[in-house]
Formats: structure tokens, C-alpha cells, sequence
């Protein structure tokens, strides 16, 4: 009896550990990212090393990520890549998760002016994925003369054929705001009065409003010949379809932070973990900005860095395009002065 005892126990151990190894070796990451924002390979990569599956859905605007994980209450998610403003709006309300920086070893790769960031201080909820700029992609061939302005929006006489705006809320506010000499961030209400009453006349004559990623779409088409966009989306593109050019008007305009961040009620947190600290290695994350064409926050990241891109001024402003430059910031209470206006364009 001892020895059929001794038999079943150990069968029962030999299945658990089957079990066991089992999930291992097919977790599975959810990833909320942005579109056309990921080397499908860096996935691949991660999931052979980490024997996990990783199941990716899209967003087009920070505004789509909060609202999602409102509605779910920070759960469906392991890992969600928010913009610098949505993170601490997502962390006042409790819809991610504090990081545990000692499971992130590779964060001391990040360069000193991502850590400790003004929008997340000491790196509570966040790290950073990528930064970048929302300025104009256009026909360089129909339009070689094109001012650079926000005049050609929101000036009838300034405009060149069909345009079309993002669908983004303080993306695309930003826009009116710099054009008026305005903070991207004002929280004057005479300032986003007539931000409104500009995007309105706007839109009377534009195309609408698309993503990022189908603003840059439809200029390449033909269907636009120019619109609002984000630099590495266009930049992407520029060897396919070199007739796209890319600027930040000179009144200036949004400088962003893409973050890497863990939702409150991740199914996986411990799998995101090893995400992040993946994407933040050095190589990796010179492979990611090399197919992405945006700047990357990771300093240890920059010897691996296609060095045209390091040249490249719409990928790295220069200076004096720098100094024009705002994020945008959470101004709690007060988005919804912004959440107001833009339900406002949309209606009208």
C-alpha cells in the first residue's frame, strides 16, 4: 500500500508539474498599442525567449486607451502604451498599476530626461517607449512651396486643395491653439473658445477627421494633399513614397511621450513586467525606433541607432524647433474644457 501510495503521489507531482510548465509555456500578453507602432519581429523575439504568446489590439487616440480602461476598470490588458497626459489622468484613477522598479532592471538604460518625468515622477506608473512630434505631412510634388504654417488649416486663403485633420482631441487642439500664440495647454476659456470656433470653419472645408496613420494614408493616395500627422508615421513611409514631406509649422506645436505602462487589473502582470524590461534592453530598443522612424528615450539605445535617423530633423528636432515645442499635459479638472470643445467640433 506504501509503495502504490508512494506511486500515485508521485504521478500526481509528475501532473503538476506538467501543469505547471504547461502555463509557462503558453502565457499569453495583451498589448494595447498604438497602429503600425511595433516590429512584428521584436514579438516574435519576445515571445520564443519568454515561450508566450503575445495577442496585440490597436488604438488610434489616448482618448480610445482611456475610455477603454474605464470601461473595463483597468483589466482585458497587460500592457498599454499612453501618451504623457493620459498617464496621470489612468493614475489618479486608479486604472494602473504601480511599478515595482526592481523588476525592471533594464530602466537604468532610459536617458536622464525620461526618468523621473515631470508627468510621472520617480517613473510610478510609466516608462517611456517612444517620443515624437504631431506636425503636417504633405505632397511635396503638388506643393513644393507649401508655407509652413497652421495657416493653411485655419486661414480660407492659405488653403491648398483638400486637407484633412487628426481625430485626436489635444493633438489636434494644439493645432488652433499655437496658430492663435496660445499654450497648447491654456485653460483660458476665451483661448479654446476660439480654438473651437477655428477647427468649426475647418472642418467646413477639410476632408474630416482620420488617425494619424490615415492622415499620412491619404495624402499618400492623393485622396488629401496635406493634413495633420505624427512625424514617425510619415517618416515611415518617406522610402515607399518619397513624395511626402513632413514639418512643424513655425508657430510651433506638441512634442509627445508614448509610455509603457501596466493596467491596474493586468490578467498577466508579471509576463508585462518581463515585456517592458525587454523592450527597454538597448538593442531592442534600437530596433524598435529603427522601424518605428521615431526618437527613442533610451540613451544605452543611440550607438544602434540607423545613423541618418540620428541626423534626421524630423525625427530629431532641431534646437530651434525644440523651443517651439509644448507637451501636452493633464490639467485635471479642466480637460474637460477640452473634452467640451471637442464634442462640440464633432457635432457640428
Amino acid at each position: 500500500m506504501k509503495r502504490r501510495l508512494g506511486l500515485v503521489t508521485a504521478g500526481l507531482a509528475a501532473l503538476l508539474v506538467l501543469a505547471a510548465q504547461g502555463t509557462a509555456q503558453n502565457q499569453t500578453l495583451n498589448l494595447f498599442n498604438w497602429s503600425e507602432y511595433m516590429d512584428p519581429q521584436i514579438l516574435k523575439d519576445f515571445e520564443k525567449q519568454f515561450s508566450a504568446k503575445v495577442v496585440v489590439s490597436l488604438f488610434e487616440s489616448n482618448e480610445d486607451l482611456i475610455a477603454k480602461l474605464k470601461s473595463t476598470g483597468g483589466s482585458g490588458y497587460d500592457v498599454v502604451v499612453p501618451g504623457q497626459y493620459a498617464v496621470p489622468l489612468l493614475g489618479r484613477q486608479g486604472l494602473l498599476l504601480p511599478l515595482e522598479k526592481t523588476k525592471l532592471p533594464n530602466l537604468k538604460n532610459l536617458s536622464k530626461k525620461f526618468v523621473n518625468p515631470s508627468y510621472d515622477a520617480q517613473n510610478k506608473y510609466s516608462v517611456a517607449y517612444q517620443w515624437g512630434t504631431v506636425g503636417v505631412v504633405y505632397n511635396k510634388v503638388k506643393l513644393p512651396n507649401l508655407e509652413q504654417t497652421w495657416g493653411i488649416f485655419f486661414d480660407a486663403k492659405k488653403q491648398q486643395g483638400p486637407f484633412i485633420m487628426m481625430d485626436s482631441t489635444r493633438e489636434m487642439m494644439a493645432a488652433p491653439l499655437k496658430y492663435l500664440g496660445k499654450s497648447l495647454n491654456s485653460t483660458n476659456k476665451a483661448d479654446i473658445s476660439a480654438a473651437l470656433g477655428l477647427m468649426v470653419d475647418a472642418k467646413g472645408r477639410s476632408l474630416g477627421f482620420d488617425g494619424g496613420v490615415g492622415a499620412r494614408n491619404k495624402v499618400s493616395a492623393g485622396q488629401a494633399n496635406y493634413g495633420v500627422a505624427y512625424n514617425g508615421d510619415v517618416v515611415k513611409l518617406q522610402a515607399e513614397d518619397p513624395k511626402l514631406g513632413f514639418f512643424v509649422p513655425k508657430e510651433g506645436g506638441l512634442i509627445f511621450v508614448d509610455n509603457l505602462a501596466i493596467p491596474a487589473k493586468a490578467p498577466n502582470a508579471a509576463l508585462a513586467y518581463k515585456f517592458i524590461n525587454f523592450i527597454l534592453d538597448a538593442k531592442v530598443g534600437a530596433r524598435l525606433s529603427n522601424y518605428n522612424r521615431y526618437a527613442t528615450p533610451n540613451e544605452a539605445s543611440k550607438p544602434f541607432i540607423t545613423p541618418n535617423d540620428l541626423k534626421n530633423p524630423a525625427i530629431y528636432p532641431l534646437a530651434a524647433v525644440m523651443a517651439k515645442l509644448e507637451f501636452n499635459l493633464d490639467l485635471g479638472v479642466n480637460n474637460n474644457l477640452y473634452d467640451s470643445a471637442w464634442t462640440k467640433i464633432k457635432a457640428r
